[in-house]
């Protein structure tokens, strides 16, 4: 199934809610590239059990896609390069996003937004640079459809470099009108406090 080994399929298939998939995702250690850059396939992330954003997110869509929905990306851009990507699900008419994140913010959304800009503006505010001095949140693509890609990204053993690039060339949608901008109110002393709680640490061997 999906070009999964049973072990594989095992681990997947005890993940039935998105709650479950949440809940097993933060339960991974975090993927902080120690050896270089990595976008590893679903398969890698099992047998490494580590995983960044990105992997978690393939990782969310190949759970949810085993369960019966469609394996639904979401790209989320910044002013300053630092992306998010999340993996959609939709549940009675709403929307809701699974993350892997390190940090506070970013995190798991409950399916109550009617669109995915609702979803997305959820993020805007918490959305800031690792020196939380501005909020950095943009723009964001469209629904992007794994099930069309076909299963390369679950069991490649090399990097997704390409099915990475695909995601971030995909279309895009702005969030902030040009001309309101200028009318940001930025991070506050209470909001730059967030920054140092983290839930892996570098040190952790298992990251």
């Amino acid at each position: 199934m999906f070009g999964l080994t049973k072990q594989e399929l095992v681990v997947l298939k005890k993940l039935t809610t998105p709650i479950k998939i949440q809940n097993y995702i933060d339960s991974v250690p975090l993927n902080y590239e120690k050896n270089g850059e990595t976008y590893m396939s679903v398969h890698r992330v099992i047998r490494e059990n580590k995983m960044h954003c990105f992997e978690g997110a393939i990782f969310a869509a190949a759970a949810l896609w085993v369960g019966g929905h469609k394996p639904l990306l979401l790209d989320l851009k910044s002013v300053d390069g630092d992306d998010h990507v999340v993996a959609l699900y939709k549940e009675n008419g709403y929307w809701g996003a699974i993350s892997k994140t390190n940090h506070v913010v970013l995190r798991f959304r409950d399916p109550v937004y009617r669109t995915i800009r609702e979803l997305v503006l959820s993020y805007f505010h918490e959305y800031t640079n690792y020196q939380i001095t501005k909020k950095t949140l943009r723009s964001y693509s469209r629904p992007f459809d794994l099930s069309k890609k076909g299963t390369v990204w679950i069991t490649a053993e090399e990097e997704l470099d390409e099915l990475v690039e695909e995601l971030d060339q995909s279309r895009h949608y702005p969030i902030i009108p040009m001309k309101n901008i200028r009318l940001i109110r930025q991070p506050g002393k209470m909001e730059k406090r967030t920054e140092n709680l983290i839930e892996w640490s570098k040190n952790d061997s298992r990251t």
